[in-house]
């Protein structure tokens, strides 16, 4: 008996895992910190 591979089904599988995969590294994902003026955005806001 041949074996046939579901290949939309794969397809649909792998989308789902790489889906899973991006979901998982944006939400570890760290913002880049700049180097902020604490004492010029004080003065800002008397302004």
């Amino acid at each position: 008996m041949g074996v046939t591979t579901l290949k939309r089904k794969l397809r649909r599988k792998r989308q789902s895992q790489n889906a899973r995969v991006i979901k998982i590294k944006q939400l570890s994902a760290k913002p880049v910190i700049k180097n902020v003026d604490v004492e010029e955005l004080k003065a800002s806001f008397n302004k």
